[in-house]
Parts: C-alpha cells; sequence; structure tokens
C-alpha cells in the first residue's frame, strides 16, 4: 500500500480537488494532519462529499484550528502548539492520500515545517502546480526543496487553466514525470470528480508510478 504526500507550490492550486480526485483513482483513504479554518465544511468534508466510491475512510484531523492561516499562527491564536509526535498517519490497509497545509516550507511551529513531516514519514510526494505568474519559479524551488531534502517525488500534476509553454517549460527543464493534468472544473460534484478520476487512470504515467 502506498501513503502518498499531496504537496502544493504555493497556497489555492488546488490540493484539495486533486486530493479528492486521487481518492477516487486509488480509492485510498485521506488524511489532513492540520486543517486551519473553514471548520464548519473542511477539506476532509469536502474530499469526502466528492467521491463515490465505498472503500475510502477519511481519517480525523490531528489539529483543527479556527483562523485560516499558516498552521504556527492560527496554533498560536488558539494557544496550541503543534508538536510532530503528535501528528501520527492513521492505521490503515488502503492507499493512504495526505493532503498538507499548505506548501513544503509553509511553518507548524516556531521551528518545523510542513517538509519535516514528509521527512518524518519518509514518504512519497505528488507536487501539484497551478499555472499563474510565477508559477515555474515556485514549482522549480518546491522541486529542489524535496532533492535536497531527499524526499521522493513521484510526479507532477498540473491542475487549472492550461498554459503548454509553462509546462512543457517545466517537464523539461526538471526531467520529473507528469502524472495527469486537471483542467479548469466549472462543477465539482461526484460526477465530475469521478470522470476525472476516470481520466487519470488512463494517463501512463498514473499507471506506471502509482498502480
Amino acid at each position: 500500500m502506498k501513503t502518498i504526500n499531496v504537496a502544493g507550490i504555493g497556497t489555492d492550486v488546488g490540493k484539495t480537488i486533486v486530493s479528492a480526485i486521487l481518492v477516487e483513482a486509488l480509492e485510498a483513504d485521506y488524511w489532513k494532519p492540520i486543517q486551519a479554518g473553514n471548520l464548519e465544511n473542511t477539506d476532509t468534508n469536502v474530499v469526502s462529499k466528492l467521491t463515490s466510491n465505498q472503500k475510502s475512510i477519511f481519517h480525523p484531523e490531528a489539529y483543527q484550528l479556527k483562523t485560516p492561516a499558516s498552521p504556527h499562527a492560527a496554533a498560536k491564536i488558539d494557544n496550541v502548539e503543534i508538536h510532530l509526535d503528535k501528528i501520527q498517519i492513521p492505521i490503515t490497509k488502503n492507499n493512504l492520500i495526505i493532503e498538507l497545509a499548505g506548501g513544503l516550507m509553509v511553518p507548524l511551529n516556531n521551528k518545523q515545517l510542513n517538509i519535516d513531516l514528509i521527512k518524518k514519514w519518509n514518504a512519497s510526494v505528488i507536487l501539484v502546480s497551478h499555472n499563474y505568474l510565477g508559477s515555474i519559479n515556485h514549482t522549480l524551488l518546491s522541486i529542489e526543496v524535496l532533492k535536497n531534502n531527499n524526499l521522493k517525488l513521484l510526479g507532477l500534476i498540473f491542475n487549472g487553466e492550461e498554459n503548454k509553454s509553462t509546462q512543457n517549460f517545466i517537464l523539461q527543464y526538471t526531467k520529473i514525470p507528469c502524472i495527469g493534468y486537471i483542467h479548469q472544473l466549472s462543477e465539482l460534484d461526484k460526477v465530475t470528480i469521478k470522470k476525472q478520476a476516470d481520466n487519470l487512470k488512463k494517463e501512463s504515467q498514473f499507471n506506471t508510478l502509482l498502480l
């Protein structure tokens, strides 16, 4: 069974939607260790509502923080401190998709970052890239951080409006495999996510790297 961290090149790049598609495609469990803000409709709730298979289990967060902010700042507002030793991967016999809160270098407390969680678990990473001005720089920096920490990057998923020039440069320059493309979605529901999951499973790199 595979444990895969879904990391983004920044904030609001579509990690939750990509996670939902991966959960559906792999019939995997889902876990978001830290939820910061939107506790009435957490990312766990969103992914659960968007997936239709009967195998996936949605594990509770280790920390639920009230403020939509960097985890270290949200935790300070809530008068708690995030301890990595209290964030334990759920026990499961199924594939597990872990969605991080923000990018790789987002702080969890005054000393540790998201990437320290990945290093602790030694789990593989799928990096979500989203096309915007500056996304090449952010994608290359994220890949460099993973390489410098000797972490396994399975591949990239491009999410959102297509930009072939940007995408082709990133793939040619980094030689990192592309697992798939998630184009801009006009509807977000179970039918759409199932269709995207089925399309993803047709990609050769998806089958080679994830199955």
